[in-house]
């Protein structure tokens, strides 16, 4: 089935039709995962006040922290004193003489609210002020930066910075507010991307290759799946690694061997899906000027699923999808092969929000369904 579409395009990224980045920022964050569901149900439903609508989240909760005191953390420092506190350092002490001053250099872990985390936070405030469109909440951001100067969080971290964190990463246990903080903080940092509008000059951004926009797709499908087929009792797995059943390998093989990488499986009762997100074009120009699938990705695909066969009746009937962004035509075709139901998918990157998600949720329906 191939159908035509209509949608008056105001942005791309590369050459995919995009109607709103944030929509794609969004599904692909931590914060549409930690949000409840009404919340995520305003953000979708007016993509395009996303970057007020999670710079509102962000203030909420830091002002929701700040009247509760921030989260302190130790912090490793060095300092010379007139008594000892924690660890001498000798080989200071003796090289500066302190002992003559009654001084002792010392190495202690101190309390502080200038943790990495609480630096992050103030450097999302900074960088989202500079992006929403509403004055009050402008203002409000950076007087709440301000005030987290004023209790002890330094400004050393920069957006550019900040971004290349991952702020869950070694984070422990942190409560259910602390975590939206922090995912409001992610995504308000992120509110960057690039894209193309027709007409009018380029968003800010430091890089506008094409992989950036993959590596959004495939996140935002991803995140999407894992938040609402999650709740529709589907265990959803993104960037899950299989290995090839090899036997008789020489001594070197495995160390040659590339690995296998599936973007997201996902798995209910005794159906699973495979599906390979492809940001690019679903269709190739042969030589004669004819349009067919990329042999190679359904080459990629099929080589999941047959080489994970087993014994388990799930592993043999598992289906695949090779899921790309629609190019102004809307492909949806699918065949069983071996066993294994294949679907070749587009999404509409340029339509509204709620046919992106009916698209995205049929896609999982239809394989999902007894008779595929």
């Amino acid at each position: 089935m191939t159908l035509q579409t209509d949608t008056t395009v105001p942005g791309y990224i590369g050459r995919i039709p995009v109607r709103n980045i944030w929509l794609l920022l969004l599904y692909a964050s931590q914060l549409y995962e930690e949000l409840p569901e009404a919340r995520r149900v305003e953000l979708e439903d007016a993509p395009d006040d996303i970057p007020d609508l999670v710079a509102e989240i962000l203030a909420d909760a830091v002002e929701r922290r700040l009247r509760r005191n921030l989260t302190a953390g130790y912090q490793r420092r060095q300092a010379d004193l007139n008594r000892v506190r924690g660890r001498i350092n000798l080989l200071r002490t003796e090289r500066r003489q302190l002992l003559r001053r009654a001084r002792v250099a010392c190495v202690f872990d101190e309390l502080t609210v200038d943790t990495p985390r609480n630096r992050y936070v103030r450097a999302a405030l900074t960088h989202v002020a500079g992006v929403v469109k509403e004055p009050n909440l402008r203002h409000r951001c950076r007087d709440l930066a301000l005030r987290l100067e004023m209790v002890g969080v330094s400004g050393c971290l920069d957006s550019n910075r900040a971004r290349k964190i991952a702020p869950f990463a070694n984070a422990g246990w942190v409560d259910s507010h602390e975590r939206q903080m922090l995912a409001a903080a992610q995504l308000a940092l992120n509110l960057h991307i690039p894209t193309e509008q027709a007409g009018r000059s380029l968003l800010p951004v430091a890089d506008r290759r094409e992989r950036q926009g993959w590596k959004l797709y495939e996140d935002a499908v991803a995140g999407f799946y894992k938040v609402v087929l999650t709740e529709r009792g589907w265990r959803v797995r993104a960037q899950s690694g299989v290995a090839w059943p090899v036997e008789n390998q020489t001594s070197g093989l495995l160390a040659m061997m590339p690995g296998m990488t599936r973007d997201i499986v996902l798995e209910r009762g005794n159906r699973r899906i495979v599906i390979d997100t492809k940001f690019t074009s679903i269709v190739t120009t042969g030589q004669y000027g004819k349009e067919t699938f990329k042999s190679g990705n359904i080459y990629q695909l099929y080589a999941y699923l047959r080489s994970q066969e087993t014994d388990d009746p799930v592993s043999q009937s598992s289906a695949g999808v090779l899921l790309y962004p629609s190019l102004g035509v809307v492909h949806d075709e699918s065949a069983t092969i071996q066993g294994h139901g294949i679907r070749f998918a587009t999404v509409d990157l340029s339509a509204e929000t709620q046919t992106i998600r009916r698209q995205l949720l049929r896609i999982v329906e239809d394989c999902a369904s007894p008779a595929n």
